[in-house]
């Protein structure tokens, strides 16, 4: 019996481009976006923002997803660097300052009080609105599983896909919000995050082949 690994479970195929191709040859753009604190925004700029994304999400003829990430922020390199400096402090009044300035960042991590938010818009493209005619749809929706683009109808969906990915960030940026489309390293570092989840925590992640990240 064969044994399957975790790529069997996962439903992409490639990154290129930029691109997240699915097996079911669907294209995904990734845009990592800022966020406000809407809570101190006056009454007057909380209309404004909500009207702003009102008009966007209308402005929108396809779906897009929003996926927001949660995960507690890695604090030891900011650590050791306040244990280096309280044992280079030769003010003992400051040096016990330091330490138990150290050691209530240390309690919050315990906790898991100290918390950092990504947030990111999921922009879709389906290749069968460029593969030609409606027949040739239909005929390729059959196949679904099978259907490969020729490297013309590829680029030509990246194309269309980009455009939506700009749409989306113009219409963001009119309500405040600062949006960039990921590349090939930084999706590839933000699925392995998904995946590992205690060693993203960390900081730690793999090293990456170049030709990977170029593709």
């Amino acid at each position: 019996m064969k044994q399957l690994s975790t790529q069997d479970f996962l439903e992409i195929d490639q990154i290129r481009d930029g691109i997240v191709i699915l097996k079911n040859k669907g294209l995904r753009a990734i845009l990592m976006v800022s966020s406000l604190n809407f809570a101190l925004k006056s009454d007057d700029e909380q209309k404004s923002i909500i009207f702003q994304f009102q008009n966007f999400l209308n402005s929108l003829d396809f779906s897009c997803q929003i996926v927001v990430q949660s995960r507690r922020l890695n604090m030891t390199g900011y650590i050791d660097k306040l244990k280096n400096i309280e044992e280079k402090e030769k003010n003992d009044l400051l040096k016990t300052q330091i330490y138990e300035y150290r050691e209530f960042i240390k309690g919050l991590i315990k906790e898991g009080s100290i918390m950092s938010k990504s947030f990111y818009v999921i922009v879709p493209f389906s290749p069968f609105e460029v593969v030609g005619s409606s027949e040739d749809v239909a005929d390729n929706k059959k196949l679904f599983g099978k259907f490969d683009f020729s490297e013309a109808q590829f680029q030509r969906a990246k194309i269309q896909l980009l455009q939506r990915a700009e749409f989306v960030l113009l219409g963001l940026r009119a309500c405040g919000l600062q949006s960039v489309i990921l590349n090939n390293l930084e999706i590839i570092e933000l699925f392995w995050s998904l995946y590992h989840p205690i060693e993203a925590e960390k900081g730690y992640y793999p090293e990456i082949p170049l030709e990977i990240i170029n593709e």
